[in-house]
């Protein structure tokens, strides 16, 4: 044999002991670890083609996968001004305008990551913004990605001057008059809107996903589970990987959403499994409910404003009836599930699925998931190692986007009670779920190590002094980085050939240059990523490795 990539002089992480493997090298053939063994038995294998890099010592881990990520949509959705950094109104006001005067004449103002904790007491509207946006059309999409702010302008050009009725929990807000404040809650909202503003070109998309997945592999990213598929998403895969620039391995679960009919079913039935070598359609993306920050969660009881009292689905059994129908022919569901009530109806229909067709006899053994779980109850924690559900967790939007004193407005309106037990990664994990951690990325930052770390400290990232919100919830070091790395192959089937540094298994590798179980997790951000490879690939590697 001889070896493509040799990767000598590395210590060998094993997340599934969280020790070193006594060997300190090992080579790559045919994407795959072909050998380990000490640097004089890999170097053999090494031939005139081979690529020999020396990590001078650094550690060699299983390649990090993001247990939710949207990296096409997010490169679309990123695409203009970051508000993200903005914590106030006054520094909303001053961002907008500076990025107003930058315009060219008629061109729409395009921003994300606009925070609803900006406004204060103050409702989220045009009119808190006003005069910045009184004359430019401009589109603000808020953090959640779930709601934008619309100005005037852009209304007007849309033709959005009242309230619309959808097939989904949707809505164009309105004052008591009927007149639209700006806000548009959900997509179906948020695309009358956004259809009207000019649109890319296909190769400029294609240009932002080709940047945005080669900034992931920088961070450590060898794969992703995509919760999205629409559009020219998987053209844009397809296209990437044809020209060699295709950088992590991705798992691509489509949409589906209300109204959906049996040939719709049917259709994301069919489409199961298509792909190429790095990516593939696998599994279904549903939605159960909105956003906490918004008022369309679904909760078991309303929030402080009396809203997230309804479902996405209109009707909720519709739901069953199409996580039953995918779940008999082998196919993974993975359900946004935000609130209580979402996430317990969400359990409920993988109960029944069950009770009718037995457990899923997905390829692999992929499994039942329910994203996000902000706040549930006891009583639903067990319930989720009972059914196989795996609990998939993005502790980084507890961190950044709430406080650990409940004056942000995520825990306002849930009250007390419901924000104590945010975000219970450390519940679940004890309750006996496979608890698997992402991003959810563009709503919060995708490098993996800031992932792990929110895991751990539960502190705001832009202020690690400040404290944690329910520090009772974290995980350990060696939880977070099985949580990236066994458990996203496990649950997606693929436990016999990635997430660990075994001979057969897929070379996806990430190599660091400090140990992330020993390095203090408010530290764990800043550990510099030497070398990322996908498939025996270097997508990454820093300058004097090798």
């Amino acid at each position: 044999m001889q070896a493509s990539l040799v990767l000598l002089s590395a210590r060998l992480l094993d997340p599934a002991t969280g020790g070193f493997l006594p060997e300190t090298a090992l080579a790559v053939s045919d994407g795959r670890i072909a050998a380990l063994g000490d640097d004089r038995e890999i170097r053999a294998l090494a031939g005139a083609s081979t690529t020999v890099l020396d990590l001078a010592g650094a550690v060699l881990a299983p390649g990090f996968v993001d247990g939710h990520t949207h990296p096409v949509h997010g490169a679309e959705l990123t695409h203009g001004l970051d508000l993200s950094a903005c914590t106030d109104l006054a520094e909303v006001r001053e961002a907008l305008a500076a990025g107003i005067r930058e315009l060219a004449p008629g061109a729409w103002l395009q921003s994300w990551g606009l925070d609803p904790n900006a406004f204060g007491d103050l409702p989220v509207s045009s009119a808190a913004l006003a005069p910045v946006l009184d004359e430019a059309p401009a589109l603000l999409q808020l953090f959640d990605a779930h709601s934008a702010l619309a100005s005037p302008r852009a209304l007007e050009i849309a033709g959005v001057d009242g309230p619309r009725s959808f097939d989904q929990a949707a809505e164009v807000v309105c004052d008591d008059a009927g007149r639209p404040t700006g806000l548009l809650l959900e997509d179906a909202a948020v695309e009358l809107v956004a259809s009207a503003a000019p649109q890319p070109t296909y190769e400029e998309q294609r240009g932002r996903v080709a940047e945005v997945l080669r900034a992931m592999a920088a961070t450590g990213l060898t794969g992703g589970h995509v919760m999205d598929a629409f559009g020219h998403s998987l053209s844009f895969l397809a296209d990437l990987e044809a020209a060699g620039e295709l950088p992590l391995r991705l798992r691509v679960a489509p949409w589906c959403q209300p109204g959906i009919d049996d040939d719709g079913v049917r259709a994301l039935i069919e489409q199961q499994g298509a792909g190429g070598r790095l990516w593939r359609t696998d599994g279904v993306k549903l939605f159960m409910d909105g956003t906490v920050d918004n008022g369309t969660a679904w909760l078991e009881r309303p929030d402080c404003h009396g809203e997230s009292t309804h479902a996405f689905w209109p009707d909720p059994e519709a739901y069953t009836r199409v996580v039953r129908d995918l779940h008999r022919a082998g196919v993974p569901t993975a359900t946004h599930a935000i609130g209580d009530a979402a996430v317990r109806h969400a359990l409920d229909a993988v109960e029944k699925a069950q009770a009718e067709h037995g457990r899923l006899r997905a390829a692999g053994g992929a499994r039942h998931r329910i994203e996000h779980i902000e706040t549930v109850p006891d009583d639903t924690l067990p319930r989720f190692a009972e059914l196989g559900v795996v609990a998939s967790m993005q502790p980084t939007h507890c961190c950044d986007f709430t406080r650990a004193d409940h004056t942000d407005n995520w825990s306002r309106r849930l009250g007390e009670e419901r924000a104590a037990r945010a975000w219970r990664c450390r519940d679940l994990w004890d309750a006996g779920a496979d608890v698997v951690l992402g991003s959810d990325w563009p709503i919060a930052p995708y490098p993996p190590l800031t992932v792990m770390a929110g895991a751990r400290h539960r502190r705001p990232t832009r202020d690690l002094t400040e404290p944690p919100h329910g520090p009772e919830q974290a995980l350990t070091a060696l939880e977070a980085l099985r949580a990236v790395t066994l458990a996203p192959a496990r649950v997606a089937g693929e436990g016999h050939e990635a997430g660990g540094l075994t001979v057969g298994h897929r070379a996806d590798l990430t190599a660091l240059a400090a140990d992330p179980l020993t390095t203090p997790a408010t530290d764990l951000a800043e550990v510099p990523v030497l070398l990322t490879a996908v498939g025996g690939r270097v997508t990454h590697r820093v300058a004097g490795v090798g």
